[in-house]
C-alpha cells in the first residue's frame, strides 16, 4: 500500500497498472510531468491544526477569509449562510466551559463503560446510535470523553473561531453548499500562512437559549458548523499518504479501474 500512496495507478483492461504520477522530492508530479499549481498544493498541503500560537489574527486577513467564502458557490447562488467571528478570549473560554459541562452529561449519559447508570446508560446508547448516528460515530463519541475531561478543547486554543449558520430556507441541499463555502474558507486561510480545523460538535450550543441568545441565532438560522482560525505551532502543513479510493471511470463505453 505504501507504494500505491506515492504515485496514481491506472488499471488497464489487461489488468497491468501504470503509474500516472511520481514523487521527486517534496513535490508530486502529474504524468508528462506536470507540476501541481498554486491552487493545487494549497489543497494538497492543508492540514487541520490544533495548537495555536498566542497570536491574533489581523482583521483584514479574517475579512478576506470570509470574502472567500462569500463568493462559494450556492444551489441558486442562495448563499443559506451566516458568519458569527468570536475573538473575544473570555467569551470563547464561557463557551469552552459549556462545551465541557455538556460532554460530562452526554457521557454521563450514554458511556456504559464509565456511566453509574450502568445497563441504563447501554440501552440510551442504544437508542442515540439509532438516533444521532454521525455524532456518536467513534471518532466524535472519543472527542466528547476528551472533552469532558479537560484533555481537548472544542477550539484548541484558536483565538478566532468562525461560526457558520445555516439558513434552512436555502435551495436544494444547503448543508452541502455550507460546506462548500467552509472550504473555501479553510483554503483561503491556509494560502495566507494561518491554520484552521472544522468543529462540528458546535451544535451543542443550540441546546442553550442563553447562547442563541446571546450570539444572535434566530430561525431560519441554524449552527450547523465552526472553523478555528490562528497562527499554527510549528509546521504542520505539508503533504501526507492518503489511502487510495477505487473509482470507476467510463469512457467510449468502457468501464476501467483507477485509484
Amino acid at each position: 500500500m505504501a507504494e500505491m500512496l506515492d504515485m496514481e495507478i491506472e488499471m488497464e483492461g489487461d489488468g497491468k497498472a501504470t503509474a500516472r504520477t511520481e514523487k521527486v522530492g517534496e513535490m508530486y508530479t502529474w504524468h508528462e510531468g506536470m507540476p501541481w499549481n498554486p491552487v493545487e498544493r494549497v489543497i494538497l498541503e492543508r492540514r487541520s491544526v490544533r495548537k495555536y500560537k498566542d497570536k491574533q489574527v489581523p482583521e483584514k486577513l479574517v475579512r478576506r477569509i470570509l470574502e472567500a467564502g462569500r463568493f462559494a458557490p450556492s444551489a441558486g447562488n442562495s448563499q443559506p449562510w451566516r458568519f458569527i467571528v468570536v475573538r473575544d478570549r473570555e467569551m470563547i473560554e464561557d463557551m469552552e466551559k459549556y462545551a465541557r459541562l455538556r460532554c460530562r452529561m452526554i457521557r454521563f449519559f450514554i458511556n456504559w463503560q464509565t456511566s453509574p447508570l450502568g445497563k441504563l446508560a447501554w440501552v440510551y446508547a442504544q437508542i442515540g446510535a439509532r438516533l444521532l448516528p454521525n455524532l456518536l460515530h467513534p471518532i466524535p463519541f472519543g472527542a466528547i470523553s476528551l472533552i469532558a475531561d479537560g484533555k481537548l478543547k472544542l477550539f484548541h486554543g484558536a483565538p478566532t473561531v468562525i461560526l457558520i449558520l445555516m439558513d434552512e430556507r436555502g435551495a436544494a441541499k444547503p448543508p452541502i453548499d455550507v460546506g462548500i463555502c467552509g472550504q473555501n474558507m479553510v483554503l483561503a486561510a491556509h494560502s495566507l500562512g494561518l491554520g484552521t480545523c472544522w468543529v462540528g460538535f458546535v451544535e451543542i450550543f443550540k441546546l442553550r437559549t442563553k447562547w442563541k441568545k446571546k450570539l444572535g441565532i434566530e430561525w431560519p438560522y441554524r449552527l450547523v458548523e465552526a472553523i478555528t482560525l490562528g497562527y499554527p505551532m510549528g509546521k504542520p502543513d505539508g503533504m501526507i499518504e492518503r489511502e487510495l479510493q477505487e473509482i470507476d471511470w467510463w469512457e467510449d463505453g468502457v468501464k476501467r479501474t483507477v485509484f
